[in-house]
């Protein structure tokens, strides 16, 4: 008989993201946020490759991003609300880890295995930080699919993308619920 852990269950059956643009101080150090990366670091990985890697993201790091991301809006001949979503969401962050894809060479872990254990880590960071009481969500935006953007704000070499930004604080004021996908309704039973 399976060991079960009730705990556990009950934590994943309540977990959410919490928006991002609603989080407050505090945010977790940069101690802290190495703990739950080797937490994060627990996802399947075929033929151990660590087919990923972290950029830490400190409050100067994303000013920085954030004015990156108004620059190559305007590069791009973005209307207002591109330039808005180039900056906002980095201006808004306490604390966040870039979570880069980067897929190695391999015979036994196609690509795609590869990129799923990088989306892996972005939930397991997620639930290690919710774990930990803190509040994290995980976003991309535009930036995170712009090549250029992202060499030039964290350095990417051409094979390499953004898996997602893991943003991380204190949840604030309270925020309701979304609904949630009705499972039988997305299930078909083989037998």
């Amino acid at each position: 008989m399976p060991q079960k852990n009730p705990e556990a269950l009950a934590f994943l059956a309540q977990r959410r993201s919490y928006p991002s643009k609603a989080m407050v101080p505090p945010a977790p150090s940069e101690e802290e946020v190495m703990g739950l990366l080797t937490i994060a670091a627990r996802v399947p990985d075929h033929g151990k490759l660590e087919p990923w890697r972290f950029v830490l993201l400190t409050k100067p790091a994303l000013a920085r991003l954030a004015d990156l991301g108004e620059a190559r809006a305007h590069e791009l001949g973005g209307d207002e609300e591109k330039v808005a979503k180039g900056r906002g969401q980095f201006d808004r962050g306490l604390i966040a880890v870039a979570v880069i894809f980067s897929p190695k060479t391999s015979d036994k872990a196609p690509e795609i295995e590869q990129l799923l254990s990088a989306g892996a880590l972005c939930q397991n960071l997620l639930n290690a930080a919710e774990a930990a009481g803190w509040a994290a969500n995980w976003i991309t935006g535009w930036p995170a699919h712009d090549p250029v953007w992202c060499e030039r704000a964290l350095g990417l070499a051409p094979q390499e993308r953004v898996a997602g930004f893991i943003y991380l604080g204190s949840e604030g004021a309270p925020v309701p619920d979304r609904p949630r996908p009705d499972v039988a309704r997305l299930t078909t039973v083989a037998r």
